[in-house]
């Protein structure tokens, strides 16, 4: 069960209210179990889920503490890009900086700052007016908000750990975040990345839950089935590079590594030809060697790619 924002709490995996007696709890997880397992034609995936589940809330000690917020999220994930399922509501910007003495790949904008004001804004209005909020990010707080809320957060703890993946490639790469797509348009870019293997156009994603490739574009079940996230990712790119005079190498959304069951994913027909849906932990060697070996762009070429970008990026 990953630690997203939007994961289903433990309750919800078993199916029961936060407030249900222990021995009804208990039953519900034998229940599932028997239900979920492989071996009488279950799913190893959601098996392991509502294993996972009991471990968090199955102990009453260890129930009172998730209940207090104590548990079920990691509080101080280094990096997004080592394959971690749990978050950091706190944005470092200079963690990765202090990791070490190379040099740092030139970043520029606030990754995942738009998502982070927007879901500080809803969330003091969803308290409600006159109530003191004293920590946006408590646990318990986050797991209790509506669903668009911690989608909000969710947004922006995968920015934040594109963007520490990147910069951590070195000085051959530069990272512009939530980039405007257009003056008179808030669309925007999560990440525009350019380094010796190309000029791409990044979503930082985090559904929740497990997706895959289909028909063309990302689909799972917390994606709505109107929403179609390659295609939206390519009419942005699109925008941008009449804007702006350039042109996108390739189309990439990053997910958590647990979303996905193979390590990338490639569109192989149509439009979106080439557009990577990838593990984040694997986004650092996808932008290294590219997804076409013949795109890569000359030194000089990237010199004058990045000043025209630089000249003409605006944040949102």
């Amino acid at each position: 069960m990953s630690d997203s924002p939007l994961s289903p709490s433990p309750y919800e995996v078993l199916g029961v209210s936060a407030t249900v007696p222990h021995e009804e709890l208990r039953r519900a997880y034998r229940r599932l179990l028997r239900a979920t397992h492989p071996d009488t034609g279950g799913s190893a995936a959601r098996f392991q889920e509502v294993q996972r589940a009991w471990e968090l809330i199955g102990d009453p000690e260890d129930r009172a503490r998730y209940d207090r917020g104590e548990s079920g999220y990691d509080a101080d994930v280094a990096d997004g890009g080592d394959g971690s399922t749990g978050f950091s509501a706190t944005f470092h910007p200079t963690r990765s900086q202090a990791r070490g003495s190379s040099v740092r790949a030139r970043s520029y904008g606030h990754p995942g700052g738009r998502a982070r004001e927007r879901y500080l804004a809803l969330m003091r209005e969803w308290v409600g007016r006159g109530t003191e909020l004293d920590d946006p990010y408590e646990p318990s707080l986050v797991r209790s908000a509506p669903r668009e809320i911690r989608q909000l957060l969710a947004e922006a703890l995968a920015e934040e750990a594109t963007a520490r993946a990147v910069t951590s490639l070195g000085m051959g790469f530069t990272i512009w975040s939530d980039v405007a797509v257009h003056p008179r348009s808030e669309a925007k870019l999560d990440h525009v990345v350019l380094g010796p293997a190309g000029l791409f156009a990044i979503r930082s994603a985090d559904w929740g839950g497990e997706v895959k490739l289909a028909k063309g574009d990302v689909v799972g079940a917390g994606i709505d089935r109107e929403e179609e996230p390659f295609h939206a990712l390519l009419r942005d790119a699109k925008t941008f590079s009449r804007q702006v005079g350039v042109k996108f190498t390739g189309l990439i959304i990053v997910v958590p590594d647990d979303a996905l069951a193979v390590p990338y994913d490639r569109i192989e027909r149509g439009r979106l030809a080439g557009s990577l849906l990838v593990r984040r932990s694997l986004l650092p060697l996808v932008l290294r060697n590219g997804a076409n070996a013949a795109g890569r762009e000359s030194v000089d070429r990237a010199f004058e790619l990045r000043s025209r970008l630089q000249e003409s990026i605006r944040f949102v």
